[in-house]
């Protein structure tokens, strides 16, 4: 849920996507869809075709694992269907808005690179950072050489605006 205040509460996920993380997520469901299920689909009937299914670890493991194809499947069709995504326009360049890589530095001078997404394309990569995090929502809107504030456990944290590029 989003308050008045901007402060960002829940798990409240924004619905955006890059171009790039709606391929990759339509690339998994075609080949969950038309690759391994199916396989997986002869494996359980071949499986259950051996005769006794309670003590049969074929068919118990392959019953298992089309569970959990379907469920991502599922997820993934729905997921795709509320998703809207964001091209890159030349009117962000100079600031930072969804996409963006960004480079900030600290005072003590750790700097990171990462680049602003959405929250189904964060996982597995460690540069990518999702829109609703409070390092984004901070960023947003930012140029080169501003400060921004992020309210972290630990207390606030300054950051400055070192680099914003939307072409790698």
């Amino acid at each position: 849920m989003q308050e008045n205040s901007g402060k960002v509460t829940g798990n409240m996920k924004t619905k955006l996507i890059t171009r790039e993380g709606y391929d990759k997520l339509k690339t998994e469901l075609d080949f969950l869809w038309r690759d391994e299920r199916p396989e997986v689909t002869k494996k359980v009937t071949w499986a259950a075709s051996l005769g006794d299914r309670s003590e049969n670890a074929d068919y118990q493991y392959n019953k298992k694992r089309l569970r959990e194809i379907d469920r991502r499947i599922r997820y993934l069709t729905k997921c795709m269907e509320q998703l809207r995504i964001v091209d890159y326009s030349p009117q962000q360049d100079g600031k930072v808005f969804f996409g963006a890589w960004v480079e900030v530095e600290n005072d003590d001078g750790d700097i990171k690179r990462f680049r602003i997404v959405g929250y189904d394309e964060i996982f597995g990569r460690k540069d990518y950072i999702s829109i609703d995090s409070p390092m984004a929502r901070a960023l947003l809107k930012k140029e080169v050489g501003d400060s921004l504030v992020v309210s972290t456990p630990v207390g606030d944290a300054t950051w400055y605006v070192n680099e914003i590029d939307y072409g790698k």
